[in-house]
This record gives structure tokens, C-alpha cells and sequence, in this order.
């Protein structure tokens, strides 16, 4: 749901701001940072630690977010912690918007309060926008693996999954291969969680489905050919699902996350047989990104969001909400992990596949030239 607000317009002549360069603006409180410093800043420490950064958001007091649906990656609770914690209310916007709405967002309403602060993007939006964010590194940063990361901190993987097919077991037969979603069982079914030109979910199914049927990370066009079947068979939904979609029956087979359809499971217990399987030969996956706006209204709030997503708290509530977190192996190490929560993560075995940039991109030029004409 997206918080209506009152917009306040602030106006400084052209005298004020030629006062203000002249004489130079009055000094910060002692060891407070300001807004401006805050959105220079690229760590913690450039604020004087994080202590300091904690004190500089509480003073802007609000945190805008977008695309962030309260059952994806367990961001309903991230958001309530972070709110509790440090008392800085989130305003989460459009969430159920794609990661290029996001940035048409960020476009749309710069220089306006409601502008997004901080982005969750799909690799191939972040790396097409990066002129848009903000270099900043965690205080963990150390914890997030090299081929994970912008080596500056214009954007990094916070958590991750495998492409997957959920499904109520009450309507359809237990699809185990991308091709059993061909058979006259799923006549009607099969939906994809978004349009694969633009959301990294969708994006990936296709990948899933090229896997599934002869193709490979360097070629997706069997993944294309595939839907195109769907489609043509009457199996293919042309539905975006969402959790009301689902509970309601309307969308009775999703290819997702499967964090995203494994949430569904348990919210799902007494309404629908909801199950999840990542199918055989078939094992596709990605890392959604973090990263700050560097026109953020609120850039200190932004930069404490990104501090409090990869500590150890933060990490543990994405496991919660059956994703991957980029720190799983050092919270392991360090005996910090959630134990119960990464007991119940979806099973995978067998070879996993995971797009480099030089892939993704090729991938991202087949689906611009074929999507739309195979399936749009």
C-alpha cells in the first residue's frame, strides 16, 4: 500500500543561496552528521561510525522504500524491525511493482521527499542504472562475496534463491520438470511472476524453462520457445500472481522465487495444499541487489536500512522468510545463523546455475528481440 503524504515546499531566492555561498552555512552541531555529509557518505566511518549514523536518520525520521511486498523475502517483518529498532517511520511504496518501475519511480519524483531512497533491484536493472546510486559499503561488507558485489558499493546482493514452481496440490498433479507444465493437467494454470523484459523473477523463470528444455545460461531462446508452447497449449495464465491470487485459486501454478512460493505454504495451511519444488535440471539462480539513491531525500536513514539489511539481525530475517542471505556462510561460521529457518529452506541438488553479467546481458538482448513476439 503506498502512504499518502502532504508534500511541503520549501523556497530559497537566489539572494538566500548567494548569502549562504558567501558567508558559508552554519556549522553542524559537534559530531552530528548533516544531511549533506550523509549523502557523501560511503561507510559508516565517514559519519564518525555507526553510532553517529544512527543519530543522523533519527533526525530525518523517515525512510522511503519501493517494491517491497510484505511476503517477498520476509520484507513485511525487516521493515516492522527496522522501524521498532530505531524508530524511523517507512514509507513503502508501489509494492508490488517491478525493479524498472523503481528506477522510473526514482526518475519520476526526483528532487520530491517521496523520491525512493534506496532500490532491491534484479542484477540486470542495477547494472543498466548504476549512474543513478549512491557508493556505500556496509560495516560486513568484508562478508559479501567479490562476484556479489560493485567493488565501489554502487550496489551488492542482499539475498538470494532458485527459480521455482509452486503449486496447489489439491488442483494439479506434482510437477517435477519444467516440461510436465506442458500436459493438458495444467490447461489454464501457469502463471509467471511478471514480464521478463522487466522483473528479474520472470527473467529468471525463463531461464529456469531454457535449462529445462535443452538451452544453458549462453543460450535462453529454448526458454522462450517454451513459453511460446504454453501459451499456445492454453496452459500459460497471463496473470501477474500475487498472494491473493493465489489463495483465491486464480493462479493455481506460479513459476517464482522460491522464497516467494514457500511463503505461501504456511499462510496458505487450511485453504490450499500450496507446495513448492525447484525442478530437476533446472536450478537457476540470482541474488536481488541492494542500493542507495544518490539523490535519496533521507540518505542517512538510507545508509542505516542498508547497515541494519546485512547484520547478523537483518540476515536472519531474510532466512526467516526462506531466502538465501549473501552472509549465510559467515553467519554460519560464526554460529549466528538461524538454525530452524535454514532448516527450512527448499531443497536443491544436482548442478546450479548462476548467470555471469556477460550471460545476463545476452539473455536480456534475446528476450528484448523475442518476448513480445512469442508471447506478448
Amino acid at each position: 500500500m503506498t502512504h499518502t503524504r502532504v508534500l511541503r515546499a520549501v523556497g530559497i531566492g537566489a539572494a538566500a543561496l548567494a548569502l549562504v555561498a558567501a558567508c558559508g552555512a552554519p556549522p553542524a552541531k559537534e559530531g552530528a552528521a548533516t544531511n549533506s555529509s550523509a549523502a557523501s557518505a560511503k561507510s559508516a566511518a565517514d559519519l564518525g561510525g555507526l553510532d553517529k549514523l544512527v543519530e543522523a536518520a533519527k533526525k530525518e525520521g523517515r525512510l522511503n522504500v519501493i517494491a517491497l511486498p510484505p511476503d517477498w523475502a520476509n520484507y513485511g517483518e525487516i521493515i516492522k524491525a527496522f522501524e521498532g529498532k530505531y524508530g524511523i517511520t517507512v514509507d513503502s511504496a508501489q509494492p508490488d511493482a517491478s525493479s524498472q518501475d523503481e528506477i522510473n519511480a526514482a526518475k519520476q519524483l526526483k528532487g520530491n521527499d517521496r523520491a525512493p531512497d534506496v532500490f532491491d533491484l534484479g542484477l540486470n536493472v542495477a547494472v543498466a542504472n548504476k549512474d543513478l546510486f549512491a557508493p556505500y559499503q556496509v560495516e560486513t561488507w568484508g562478508d559479501i562475496p567479490a562476484e556479489l558485489k560493485e567493488a565501489s558499493g554502487l550496489y551488492y546482493g542482499d539475498y538470494g534463491g532458485f527459480m521455482s514452481i509452486g503449486y496447489d496440490a489439491a488442483k494439479v498433479p506434482a510437477p517435477k520438470t519444467v516440461k510436465d507444465l506442458l500436459k493438458p493437467e495444467y490447461q489454464g494454470k501457469v502463471a509467471l511472476n511478471g514480464d521478463p523484459t522487466q522483473a528479474g523473477a520472470a527473467f529468471s523463470g525463463v531461464v529456469m524453462a531454457s535449462l529445462g528444455n535443452g538451452g544453458s545460461a549462453d543460450d535462453i531462446a529454448p526458454g522462450v520457445e517454451f513459453f511460446k508452447q504454453l501459451k499456445a497449449a492454453g496452459n500459460f495464465l497471463p496473470v501477474d500472481p500475487s498472494p491473493a491470487t493465489i489463495e483465491s485459486g486464480q493462479t493455481p501454478v506460479v513459476v517464482d522465487w522460491d522464497y516467494t512460493n514457500a511463503a505461501q505454504t504456511s499462510k496458505l495451511a487450511g485453504k490450499a495444499d500450496w507446495k513448492v519444488v525447484v525442478p530437476q535440471g533446472a536450478q537457476v539462480g540470482a541474488y536481488y541487489n541492494q542500493a542507495i539513491s544518490k539523490d535519496a531525500p533521507h540518505p542517512a536513514a538510507a545508509r542505516l536500512w542498508q547497515e541494519f539489511l546485512y547484520s547478523d539481525e537483518g540476515q536472519n530475517l531474510f532466512l526467516k522468510g526462506l531466502s538465501r542471505p549473501v552472509r549465510l556462510d559467515a553467519l554460519t561460521k560464526s554460529g549466528e545463523v538461524d538454525d530452524a529457518a535454514a532448516a527450512k529452506l527448499p531443497k536443491t541438488d544436482g548442478k546450479q546455475v548462476f548467470l555471469t553479467q556477460e550471460q545476463s546481458d545476452k539473455a536480456k538482448k534475446t528476450l528484448s528481440d523475442t518476448w513480445a513476439q512469442a508471447v506478448g
